[in-house]
């Protein structure tokens, strides 16, 4: 966990107040403001009170904050211990020996690592000074939509060296089931069977529009549809959008049918805030930077299969 000083700092009044009038380009109380800032990044962490609101709105904006488990590692483990079990209970008579699971094998280590997300945005100094305007909702909105952005192209298409392992990583994401030269409605009823029923039971479609179009017009030989338009559904599991997926192309993975529960998003330092007021004061503006660090990955590759067009 972050250290007990740094959350005192950032949960005080006196905190939020001097934060957001140094991102307004005031004048600030400089010991309070670098009581919250975060080692080795030059931010500083959002106060207590806004770190829930931007949770929310991350949570809107991201894909993988919405279907995957999200975990906090906070402070400085770098391995995170996956569980699985097929412990099971057994009906014995009275008197008799009851089987003994051993489950020291049941753990499996997963090393996490940082990746860290950054972009600047910038505003009128006549905005931030504003008092009209809801400068703080504003700029949180806005961080939330960009960082999101990012955040669902890293779960889809991660390269697992400058950002997060995806989902359609070749090696490390979902394993190809199925391989075709065209969609059609029997591949798709092939992928669904080919996924264990352990993770069919909690399952989803991902895909991007495109291959959402070419499904929607699938038919089977009695002219029923694959996909139901009163649910968004196919097969009863619910579909996924997202335009990062690739297309239904040579070589690309356009159809991912995945428990997405076994998909780690690991959040090892929240999102924080640096104002920029020299670089852009040219123009009048300030510069907003923020930070955060990061990683994802699949933990169990079984749980997740694909579609590649050959």
């Amino acid at each position: 966990m972050m250290n007990n000083k740094y959350m005192s700092a950032i949960s005080t009044p006196e905190y939020d107040h001097v934060f957001w009038n140094a991102l307004r380009g005031k004048a600030a109380d400089v010991t309070r403001l670098e009581a919250g800032k975060l080692r080795n990044v030059n931010t500083y962490g959002l106060p207590s009170s806004d770190e829930k609101q931007m949770e929310e709105e991350l949570k809107k904006e991201s894909l993988p904050r919405r279907i995957t488990t999200m975990i906090y590692a906070l402070g400085n483990e770098f391995t995170i211990m996956q569980r699985d079990t097929e412990d099971t209970a057994a009906w014995v008579k009275e008197g008799a020996s009851i089987p003994i699971y051993d489950g020291i094998n049941d753990f499996e280590r997963n090393n996490i690592g940082f990746f860290k997300l950054a972009g600047i945005t910038k505003f009128d100094q006549d905005f931030t000074r504003d008092a009209t305007f809801n400068f703080r909702k504003y700029l949180m909105d806005r961080i939330a939509k960009t960082m999101g952005r990012s955040e669902e192209e890293a779960f889809i298409v991660g390269d697992g060296l400058k950002m997060p392992t995806g989902i359609t990583h070749p090696e490390k994401g979902a394993m190809v089931e199925v391989t075709t030269t065209e969609l059609s409605y029997d591949d798709v009823i092939k992928l669904f069977f080919s996924q264990e029923a352990e993770y069919r039971d909690r399952a989803r479609f991902i895909m991007n529009d495109q291959t959402a179009l070419q499904l929607r017009k699938l038919k089977d030989a009695d002219g029923n549809y694959l996909w139901r338009s009163s649910d968004d559904t196919i097969l009863g599991k619910p579909v996924t959008i997202s335009n990062f997926m690739p297309n239904a192309e040579a070589g690309k993975m356009p159809l991912v049918f995945a428990d997405t529960s076994y998909y780690w998003w690991v959040i090892r330092k929240t999102i924080s805030i640096r104002a920029l007021i020299e670089k852009f004061a040219a123009n009048d503006q300030i510069g907003y930077l923020s930070m955060e660090f990061l990683d994802g990955k699949l933990v169990r590759r079984k749980a997740a299969k694909a579609i590649q067009i050959g």
